[in-house]
């Protein structure tokens, strides 16, 4: 789990690196990565219905994902659910469309962030024998 964990942190960094060279549409969809990953990364670890899904299906796909963060917000609370609509968005229009300015991506650091907080104290949890 610290190997995934550390794979979105590096993501994360390279969000902001992508910012910082004025790379709206990349960052953009950096983020959505972070977020996709934390909400794999949780349902797995909650051995969600989706997790279960996607591992005999071999993957995810949206609407699983989807899925997975209503079901994940079920456990954590709403803000699962508000990041990742917050992630989709980055995805669809920061990504796909480019219709997202780089203000946009940046303001909507703090709402992925908090998913791998979550991750984090998920991790923390579950101690090191399961990290």
């Amino acid at each position: 789990m610290n190997q995934k964990l550390e794979r979105i942190e590096r993501t994360l960094e390279e969000a902001r690196k992508l910012v910082g060279k004025g790379d709206r549409v990349q960052a953009s969809e950096k983020l959505y990565k972070v977020a996709e990953s934390c909400i794999k990364l949780l349902a797995e670890l909650n051995e969600t219905p989706e997790y279960e899904k996607a591992r005999k299906e071999g993957g995810w796909w949206t609407k699983l994902l989807d899925r997975a963060a209503k079901t994940l917000a079920e456990i954590y609370g709403y803000g699962v659910s508000k990041s990742w609509t917050k992630a989709y968005e980055l995805h669809v229009k920061g990504f796909h469309e480019e219709a997202l300015e780089l203000e946009d991506v940046v303001n909507s650091f703090e709402e992925i962030e908090s998913l791998l907080r979550l991750v984090r104290l998920v991790l923390n949890k579950k101690g090191p024998k399961n990290a």
